[in-house]
């Protein structure tokens, strides 16, 4: 059986997912955010693939990225979370607040949002409106108009710095 086109020249690229040792498989020039997906990474939405919307974003060796612009083979050795990472103090408070303050609407965009904040979070525990907005500024929603993900990141502050319970 002859190999198909997109199989030639596939390596592997051994990174962390979500505190996982993987090997992702993946073809020469093929972005991240195809090879995660393809993974069974599904959490991880593609919207505009051009690094505009934020939809896409993972958090790469601790900072917030557009997965649509990275090439697999440049997460080599890195460490990746994604929203649908168990065990993480930040994304989990992050989601939670999410859901608290209903701030999903259709949650096309909420990984996107919720690891851009998450990047926030761990460099500033307590930040401010325009921070936060800032922060999030790379990610596009539709539907909920801002409000309700600002408090979203605002509780799950407080939440970090044990202001408010879980």
């Amino acid at each position: 059986m002859a190999a198909s086109e997109a199989d030639l020249g596939r390596s592997p690229v051994a990174l962390t997912i979500n505190g996982r040792r993987t090997v992702l498989d993946a073809a020469p020039g093929e972005r991240l955010l195809d090879a995660l997906r393809r993974a069974g990474w599904l959490d991880i939405k593609e919207s505009c693939g051009e690094g505009e919307c934020g939809s896409c974003t993972v958090l790469l060796d601790g900072r917030a990225v557009c997965s649509c612009l990275l090439l697999a083979q440049s997460a080599e050795g890195a460490d990746v979370v994604t929203a649908a990472a168990t065990g993480h103090r930040v994304v989990g408070a992050l989601r939670r607040a999410f859901v608290e303050e209903m701030g999903t609407q259709c949650g096309f965009c909420t990984p996107g949002m919720v690891l851009a904040a998450a990047d926030l979070l761990t460099g500033d525990g307590d930040p401010d409106e325009a921070k936060i907005r800032r922060a999030l500024a790379g990610n596009l929603c539709r539907c909920t108009g801002y409000h309700r993900i600002l408090r979203a990141v605002q509780r799950a502050a407080a939440e970090l710095r044990e202001e408010v319970q879980p």
